[in-house]
């Protein structure tokens, strides 16, 4: 039954306990679970994972946390105040639905969504229950990323560009280990796959599911969500209104589905256009956002800032990024909101909307045609 604000404990003070919960204890999961860890008000009081070495592995860092192979037993637990999910992306939507409709609020890894339908449930889920529910897109509580929207995006003068690019992403070439190969006998496979269609055990499928589109959208929604949630945070803009693109499996012919080569092509209406350029080839730009005014340009990844103003040969204005993970400032967001009921810095509509972009790519790759957006229904416009 949906949760109201009046059912929920008021406003938390700054030193009460938050007890999460995590969904997916696999790299990511359990890294991110160590940065919430690091908050000391926070408790992880269970863990979730369809694979019983990765609780293993999560419960040497919580010892006290329950283990669980299915989220809903999680959620049952009525003192939980918090979810991580950290799950593959074809989970995402299931598991934040049922959490936020359980009351809890939720820090989602992104993308929000496997599909371009999902999003708007999931938004409708946290704003009836009044839940907070923050999605793992970083930079938008990065200290040099809010510095650069707050004082230099003013300076490019009018933006007509923004360019993203990702380059040689070695995690998506990932190849399982021999452990792997035969399925272990407490792995679950079949709830793994969940609404999927079923198939036999594949190793390369559980461990490198990001290669594979019925679990994820590739580099797209993986990488390109990150870079376009940068380029609507700064411009303003968060709805394409046409889409394109190309690519294939050029080279990587290892039985995936998602491309390991990839240009999108985004217009936002008579504002700007948006280009996203990916390959799993290793590259000498890495990743990286470059947005390009009549006045100036500005060039940003994980590590700095540095902006030009359009004179000839001018030298850059630097501004160098946090020396740690700042998703850790992402995870104090929200944690800061659990309290204080503020929407956190990437809410979930935010999320929507950039998940929203990446599979427009997506969908445009794979009709091979360009799609037309309405910004008004967020609907593709018949042919």
């Amino acid at each position: 039954m949906a949760m109201t604000a009046l059912s929920y404990s008021q406003v938390r003070g700054a030193n009460d306990r938050i007890r999460l919960g995590v969904v997916g204890a696999g790299d990511r999961g359990r890294h991110v679970m160590g940065l919430f860890q690091k908050v000391p008000q926070v408790e992880v009081a269970a863990v979730c994972d369809i694979y019983a070495n990765n609780i293993d592995l999560a419960k040497q860092k919580a010892p006290a946390a329950q283990g669980f192979s299915d989220h809903r037993k999680l959620l049952e637990m009525r003192n939980l105040d918090a979810v991580l999910i950290a799950t593959p992306d074809h989970w995402h939507s299931r598991i934040t639905i049922d959490a936020l409709n359980a009351g809890k609020d939720v820090y989602v890894e992104k993308p929000l969504t496997l599909t371009i339908e999902e999003g708007p449930e999931i938004v409708k889920a946290a704003r009836v229950n009044n839940r907070i529910c923050q999605v793992g897109m970083q930079q938008r509580s990065g200290a040099h990323y809010i510095l650069a929207r707050d004082q230099y995006i003013r300076r490019l003068g009018h933006v007509t560009l923004a360019r993203t690019w990702w380059h040689g992403n070695s995690y998506h070439l990932r190849r399982a280990p021999a452990s792997l190969q035969t399925r272990p006998s407490n792995l679950d496979w079949a709830r793994f796959l969940g609404p999927l269609k079923w198939r036999d055990y594949d190793p390369q499928q559980y461990f490198n599911w990001r290669a594979y589109l019925d679990f994820g959208g590739g580099q797209v929604t993986d990488l390109f969500t990150h870079w376009i949630d940068v380029v609507h945070m700064f411009l303003g803009h968060d709805i394409p209104t046409s889409a394109v693109a190309a690519g294939g499996v050029y080279y990587y012919k290892d039985g995936r589905t998602a491309p390991d080569t990839i240009n999108v092509l985004l217009e936002y209406g008579d504002h700007y256009t948006a280009t996203f350029e990916a390959t799993l080839a290793p590259g000498i730009r890495g990743a990286a956002v470059e947005i390009c005014g009549t006045e100036g340009r500005l060039w940003i990844d994980r590590s700095k800032m540095e902006f030009y103003t359009a004179e000839r040969g001018a030298k850059p204005e630097v501004v160098q990024g946090p020396d740690y993970d700042f998703t850790l400032d992402h995870v104090k967001n929200f944690l800061d909101c659990c309290r204080s009921r503020k929407l956190p810095n990437g809410d979930v509509l935010i999320g929507h909307r950039s998940a929203q972009a990446s599979h427009l790519g997506n969908i445009a790759y794979l009709q091979k045609r360009r799609l037309k957006f309405d910004p008004e229904r967020e609907e593709i416009l018949p042919l």
